[in-house]
């Protein structure tokens, strides 16, 4: 139970110089007492019922097509998390066999922009709490001026300085919840943060792997054009001797034209995929041309993904800690809205000097002092009080629903990442296939049709299925990669899971 200073009265004009204080009244006794009293009260807490989490699955069930993916050949029980596949999820760049990729990605989680944004975010939230935190400590004022006037008698003057303090007590709980609200915006936007990083080490990867895989596609192109070219010369010469109709020179001069006729978009698409690398970087669009190069081998990671188990979501994944600090500071709001029905306390008092002339102000005959204490309440407000209070209900449920609506979505984008990369890689498998067979059929067709036994219409489709399962192929590689990614981002990968500390406040249960 808070308790305060006795009151202190201004003396009276005709009091001796040496300074005496009055006993309070009745009523500033009376007044001191029901706010004693109030100090007993505690705050009324905001109604529990119902749990936020929904029954988590034990375990995933696309696992067995992650393992085949990344090279495993048995599946384990579903565990938790060790520290060390923790820290191999944080970091999951380097899992890759490409050192330029987690060059870029460290480098992006230093200079990208949206992660910029969302640090100044994070120092708003900061400011704000240290704002409701000093709002809570007693406010000490000065002043000190000089009056002049004039009259018929004369002219005077009136020197004054003086110190004034007050202090709203937290009876009734308000302050504190305001301030564990503030606390709970500040751990929600160190979460945002959090998984902004996420998001852009994600954003990286994908942005580089698109970009290697249709650099892949331009060499693969201009392969089959060099001897897509080769095939029309020799068609030309066979057609000058006569040895075949021209409708087949036709053809071969078609086939030419139509694969040089796909360079300029995979032109277009590789420029485009550097772009939103530098952007990402941080920097001018064409930034990174030259470091990127002309092209590489599409990165891959073979190391088998640390999955673990469903529940590990809700401590890996930063935008679940930041729907659920969202929810607890909305569920502390709800409490200070409640709170807003009882009075509040404020004590005050005031040191003042007066005197004549600047000397006088240090006689002991020129200062006066004054303390209050007051309890202000609202009697009848038409009910905006009860209004204020449904509406933070209601913003308290749909905060409750956002939470649990992040959660589903988390293990959608698990299951999904899951399907996809076990997808791409049987694709993957079979296309590798097909490619070998596709290039042997158009080995055995050049060499029959150079030797008349089939016509040029089965040497082109031979060239154009060869070219297809070529590019199939990179595709389904690119596919696996970026699913791989997509694995990672859905698991919480990209940072430290103890980068968002908690708000000290107990386990919540909303209405």
């Amino acid at each position: 139970m808070p308790t305060f200073p006795p009151l202190r009265t201004a003396p009276c004009a005709h009091a001796p110089t040496t300074p005496r204080l009055r006993r309070p009244t009745a009523a500033s006794l009376w007044l001191i007492g029901t706010a004693l009293l109030a100090g007993c009260a505690t705050a009324p807490a905001p109604e529990t019922r119902g749990s936020t989490v929904p029954d988590l699955p034990a375990a995933w069930t696309g696992p067995a097509d992650a393992a085949s993916a990344s090279g495993g050949s048995a599946v384990a029980p579903p565990a938790a998390l060790s520290a060390a596949e923790a820290a191999a999820l944080a970091q999951w760049w380097l899992q890759f066999d490409d050192p330029l990729l987690g060059e870029l990605v460290t480098q992006a989680l230093h200079a990208n922009l949206d992660l910029a944004t969302a640090q100044a975010r994070l120092e708003q939230a900061r400011a704000l709490r240290d704002g409701q935190a000093a709002q809570a400590a007693p406010q000490l004022g000065s002043s000190a001026g000089i009056t002049q006037s004039r009259n018929r008698a004369g002219a005077s003057e009136r020197w004054n300085a003086g110190l004034d303090a007050s202090w709203e007590p937290d009876v009734f709980g308000r302050q504190a919840q305001a301030l564990r609200a503030r606390d709970w915006d500040l751990t929600a936007a160190r979460a945002q943060r959090e998984a902004t990083r996420t998001a852009v080490a994600a954003e990286v990867g994908i942005a580089y792997v698109s970009l290697r895989s249709q650099q892949q596609q331009w060499r693969i192109a201009g392969e089959h054009l060099a001897a897509q070219q080769q095939t029309q010369a020799l068609v030309g010469w066979r057609a000058q001797a006569g040895l075949v109709a021209s409708l087949e020179a036709e053809q071969a001069r078609g086939a030419t034209a139509q694969l040089r006729a796909s360079l300029p978009a995979l032109r277009d698409a590789i420029a485009q995929s550097e772009h939103r690398l530098a952007l990402l970087l941080g920097q001018p669009p064409t930034a990174l041309r030259a470091r990127l190069g002309a092209g590489a081998a599409l990165p891959s990671a073979g190391a088998p993904l640390p999955l673990g188990v469903p529940a590990d979501l809700l401590r890996r994944r930063p935008d679940l800690q930041a729907a659920e600090a969202t929810l607890r500071a909305e569920a502390e709001r709800l409490g200070l809205a409640q709170a807003q029905r009882w009075p509040s306390l404020r004590l005050s008092g005031s040191l003042t000097l007066q005197a004549a002339t600047l000397a006088g102000l240090s006689g002991a005959g020129a200062w006066a002092a004054a303390a209050a204490a007051a309890i202000d309440g609202t009697l009848w407000d038409g009910g905006a009080r009860d209004a204020a209070i449904g509406q933070q209900r209601a913003q308290l449920a749909a905060a409750r629903i956002a939470a649990r609506a992040a959660l589903l979505t988390a293990l959608e984008d698990v299951e999904n990442a899951l399907g996809a990369l076990g997808a791409a890689q049987r694709q993957s498998e079979a296309l590798a296939e097909a490619r070998e067979a596709a290039h042997r059929a158009l080995l055995l067709a050049r060499h029959r049709w150079q030797a008349g036994l089939v016509d040029f219409g089965t040497l082109l489709e031979a060239q154009r299925s060869a070219l297809s399962a070529d590019s199939s192929q990179v595709a389904a590689r690119r596919d696996e990669q970026l699913a791989r990614i997509r694995l990672y981002k859905a698991l919480g990968g990209g940072w430290e899971a103890g980068a968002v500390p908690q708000a000290p406040t107990p386990p919540l249960r909303t209405p």
